[in-house]
């Protein structure tokens, strides 16, 4: 069953935007578009009101409609059509732009700039400095931003967040943060430079022509995925996408992987989804399953689907509601000769979803390894099927919909959000910490 990966959506204040977007559509227009969401949704999604409920699923598009009664620019009808994102719940489901990344590269590449920093939204819901854009050091990690260009930040991260798709308040705004300089500039604009005040200092900060992390580390094999030894004969392997196109290098990579645990004589191994939006599940099932699964395993239990034209099965029509369950069940290969019998964990956060999603369902149902992290953030009973090809006739803006609903494994439906077994809080400022506290738990000790 392939699950896409994670899809991410995406005035100046006080300065002028770089590049005016000079093509305005009428309200009649985007009007058209704003049925046409609708028709795109209503004609893929089994349940289309499943997490949003219908009363305040008819009322986005009430509100939505009331606010195009005038001329706007694609990126204007963007934030208006976004803003039933939130409502939807579900980051399978949403108005995007289906080129942000290209726009983005064209843009830097044109000279445009953005915002300097990759940031995070702590519990308190305040925006904190992280690291300069790209990942480069920066002397203001830590530091909280009170305001942006004489903008309160909670002011700016209401406006923003009220174009995020996700499952819950928390995985919109680990989305947010990720993507900030993407929205901060579809807002607002780009701009030169940012005024910015943290604390009693004001900064003056130009704006940054890097390479965001979110891209750069989609597209580097390397920083996708590592794997090396710790002390005391632990391994960490690192996967933060199921959505390599040359997926035989990243089997070749586990297969590595794998033969140096059995090598080192290996007692436990730890695998890292924090940063997984998802992709393919045979990428977890041939690269990570086939070395550590002791017992015939499915990926999910009960289904329901919208059967769409030119994929009818025995018995079905384009347009049916369809239920049934998963019936096919992958054996183990426990004479593998690289089987590991060690312990395993699967640490997982913010930013797991998808098939990735699917991935620790299966390990934590089957008993495959132990979850770790912090969990509440995504429904385990999740959507996919992703269909890309619903281009709004006008803006060409994309929704995004899914074609089902799938049922974890075990077929429970409570928890309704990710629990990870071993409850961990994770540091945005260290991603190692979270793995010396689980190395430091009972959980992980030797027998």
């Amino acid at each position: 069953m392939k699950i896409p990966a994670l899809l991410l959506a995406l005035g100046a204040l006080c300065c002028t935007p770089l590049h005016a977007d000079p093509v305005r559509f009428t309200p009649a227009q985007l009007q058209q578009d704003l049925q046409f969401v609708r028709d795109a949704i209503e004609s893929t999604h089994p349940e289309p009101a499943l997490r949003s409920g219908q009363q305040a699923y008819d009322q986005a598009f009430a509100t939505a409609r009331g606010k195009l009664g005038q001329p706007m620019s694609r990126d204007e009808a963007w934030r208006v059509l976004a803003g039933m994102n939130p409502v939807f719940n579900d980051a399978h489901l949403g108005i995007v732009f289906p080129d942000w990344r290209a726009e983005t590269r064209a843009h830097l590449q044109e000279g445009g700039k953005l915002f300097p920093f990759e940031v995070m939204i702590d519990g308190q819901q305040r925006l904190r400095i992280v690291d300069a854009l790209g990942g480069g050091t920066t002397a203001l990690a830590g530091r909280e931003i009170d305001n942006i260009n004489g903008v309160p930040a909670a002011r700016i991260l209401r406006e923003l967040g009220a174009s995020v798709h996700g499952d819950t308040p928390a995985f919109r705004n680990k989305l947010l943060a990720r993507r900030f300089w993407l929205y901060y500039w579809k807002t607002y604009g780009a701009m030169e430079r940012f005024t910015l005040q943290a604390g009693a200092q004001v900064l003056e900060v130009p704006a940054a022509s890097a390479l965001p992390l979110a891209l750069a580390g989609e597209e580097s094999f390397e920083q996708a995925f590592r794997f090396r030894m710790l002390a005391g004969g632990v391994g960490l392997l690192t996967v933060n996408q199921f959505a390599w196109p040359d997926k035989q290098r990243f089997y070749d990579f586990t297969e590595r992987a794998f033969a140096t645990l059995r090598d080192a004589g290996a007692q436990a191994l730890l695998i890292d989804v924090r940063e997984n939006g998802g992709g393919d599940d045979d990428m977890w099932k041939t690269g990570i399953l086939r070395y550590i699964a002791d017992k015939p395993y499915r990926n999910g239990s009960s289904f329901v689907k919208k059967v769409l034209e030119g994929r009818a099965g025995p018995g079905e029509k384009a347009g049916d509601v369809v239920t049934g369950n998963v019936d096919s069940w992958v054996q183990p290969e426990p004479t593998h000769p690289l089987h590991f019998s060690g312990k395993v964990f699967v640490l997982v956060g913010d930013l797991t979803y998808s098939s990735a999603i699917l991935f620790s369902n299966t390990v934590q149902d089957h008993g495959f390894a132990k979850l770790v992290g912090a969990g509440g953030y995504a429904y385990v009973r999740q959507t996919g099927g992703i269909q890309k090809k619903h281009v709004l006739p006008n803006t060409g803006l994309e929704v995004v919909v899914p074609r089902f609903v799938l049922d974890r494994p075990s077929g429970k439906r409570e928890p309704a959000l990710v629990r990870p077994d071993i409850v961990l809080a994770d540091d945005p400022f260290d991603r190692n910490a979270l793995v010396r506290a689980l190395l430091e738990h009972p959980a992980a000790a030797a027998n």
